[in-house]
């Protein structure tokens, strides 16, 4: 490790988000060299060119192998075979972190894996994301005034986790630390959810019979709220899986809501439907103004 940073970043799936914090380490002169991994050469290729990696390896043993940290950016999903990958060549000192949207598979697969090795693991999670995906949409402002939440593990080292801090906050992220089963039940209600209901309505829609027209006039609103729609679907479908019981739990409670909205329809209750589009106005207004 530098005093400034880190020497050698080793950068597993350099995407949006794993290609984007490449960009804004650069930036900040956080580290000296930067290594992608991952499984297309045609991409890791147009990183380098891009100027987002110094070099690439599609073998990871390889490329993790004189890193000083690595940062596991590709879906959740892949993360078990990944790490069995990279298991006998990572040195014994590197630390490791993640970018992954759920926190509890990731940590199981890591204490499967790597055993008493999660001293060095300091899971990880920015809360900043566009509905494109590939290298090409990455930047290095995607992290600015963003929060990125920690959640260290009861054996994770006090100063492993202070250089993860250390990396994010010079992206200029805003960062915080939380338990894993918190983590999980707060991003399974902020951002799970509201990804499973745009996918489904978008698909929805798209079988009627008459979705060219549906489509055609759609207005503001729907291209608004449908955005995520348009997020890569192994990402997501990855996530759904993961952190199944929290998004289930808020799926039920959310079908609950929305059945009462319906009754109220069904009724004509004006006073009912007026509440909950009241109240709901009120805590989206709070919550805008907060974030200004």
């Amino acid at each position: 490790m530098s005093q400034a940073g880190i020497n050698k970043l080793c950068i597993i799936g350099v995407g949006l988000i794993g290609g984007s914090l490449a960009r804004a380490l650069r930036k900040a002169g956080f580290c000296q060299e930067i290594i992608g991994a991952g499984r297309s050469a045609d991409s890791l290729g147009k990183a380098v060119s891009l100027g987002v990696i110094d070099r690439f390896e599609t073998d990871l043993a390889k490329a993790v192998a004189d890193a000083d940290m690595i940062v596991l950016a590709m879906p959740v999903g892949a993360t078990k075979s990944v790490l069995e990958a990279i298991k006998d060549t990572v040195k014994s000192n590197a630390i490791l972190t993640d970018v992954g949207s759920t926190k509890a598979s990731v940590v199981n697969d890591v204490k499967a894996v790597l055993g008493n090795a999660c001293s060095r693991f300091v899971p990880g999670h920015p809360i900043a994301g566009t509905e494109k995906s590939g290298v090409e949409a990455s930047f290095a402002e995607l992290f600015k005034d963003r929060r990125v939440i920690l959640t260290p593990l009861a054996e994770t080292d006090n100063k492993n986790t202070d250089l993860v801090r250390a990396m994010w906050e010079s992206t200029g992220a805003e960062v915080s630390e939380m338990s894993v089963e918190h983590h999980d039940d707060v991003l399974a209600a902020t951002s799970h959810l509201p990804h499973l209901l745009a996918f489904s309505l978008v698909d929805t829609l798209a079988q009627m019979d008459e979705q060219t027209e549906i489509f055609k006039f759609a207005a503001g609103g729907f291209r608004d709220f449908t955005r995520i729609a348009s997020s890569d679907p192994v990402m997501w479908h990855d996530i759904c899986l993961a952190n199944h019981d929290a998004i289930i739990k808020m799926l039920d409670r959310f079908t609950n809501d929305l059945g009462e909205l319906k009754n109220a329809l069904n009724s004509s209750d004006s006073k009912k439907i007026l509440e909950i589009f009241k109240r709901a106005r009120e805590a989206r207004d709070r919550y805008t103004q907060s974030e200004q």
